[in-house]
């Protein structure tokens, strides 16, 4: 029986899988990967071994020693290359492929409430930008293990995928993952305010203005006794240095 080849779309669809899931998740007994197999109409072992070839091609896995499978085919490289090169839009499609293969509106997919919506072209805008969102959030997390890079809290509620790079600022890296970090929402701001940082070699440093108010014990807990200490590294998706350079020099108060 000849083996059948992945289409163009079944591809896009589990690179979105890919960024979304920890990568310890990825293997045939995850139910998201058992959900797509159905909808595929292939194996979940096949399914998963599609998402660990996408890791062959991860310079985050790769720099900790972590090669992924060495089966992949020249389309699976051009569609990481083209996700690598283009989040916003394919984020965006592949989340609308995943919402067609269910037989659902996208809206239906990330539960936006319709009174939140309007007609026409604003619709439109509203849908992509919470799509993309939340595809960002879930990949952020899932990189992270829903893990605070810097305390190690892991409570969801708590946890924002902050952009080194602002959103407003730099619209080519909105959705890219190494533009992202796992944060609580107390650290979030502080780094959105330039008072903490994060260094091209993953430390952690504290601008001297919290410093000055070390008699606060809340400072003292929640900010100096992280100073120059390493954050959590994630499983995938490295923090781009660049970015953390940037961030350095432009908006740390040091």
């Amino acid at each position: 029986m000849q083996k059948r080849l992945w289409t163009r779309e079944e591809l896009i669809i589990a690179i979105n899988l890919y960024c979304k899931l920890p990568f310890g998740k990825l293997h045939k007994g995850t139910p998201e990967i058992i959900k797509i197999a159905n909808l595929f109409g292939r194996s979940p072992s096949s399914v998963a071994w599609k998402l660990v070839n996408f890791a062959s091609f991860d310079h985050s896995l790769k720099a900790r020693g972590i090669k992924g499978a060495s089966n992949v085919s020249i389309l699976d490289k051009q569609i990481w290359n083209e996700f690598y090169n283009n989040w916003e839009s394919l984020s965006y499609e592949s989340e609308k492929l995943f919402a067609k293969l269910q037989n659902k509106s996208i809206e239906q997919t990330i539960d936006i409430p319709e009174f939140e919506l309007r007609e026409g072209k604003v619709r439109e805008q509203v849908i992509k930008a919470r799509v993309n969102q939340s595809f960002f959030r879930s990949s952020i997390l899932a990189a992270y293990n829903s893990t605070c890079c810097i305390t190690g809290l892991k409570n969801p509620v708590f946890l924002i995928a902050s952009h080194i790079a602002p959103w407003s600022s730099d619209e080519n890296n909105r959705l890219n993952p190494r533009n992202g970090l796992c944060i609580n929402s107390l650290h979030d701001k502080a780094f959105e305010a330039g008072l903490i940082t994060i260094t091209p070699d993953y430390t952690i440093k504290i601008s001297s203005l919290l410093k000055k108010d070390k008699r606060q014990k809340v400072i003292e807990d929640y900010f100096l006794n992280y100073d120059n200490q390493n954050i959590i590294i994630p499983s995938r998706f490295l923090p781009d240095p660049d970015l953390l350079t940037h961030h350095n020099k432009e908006r740390f108060m040091r």
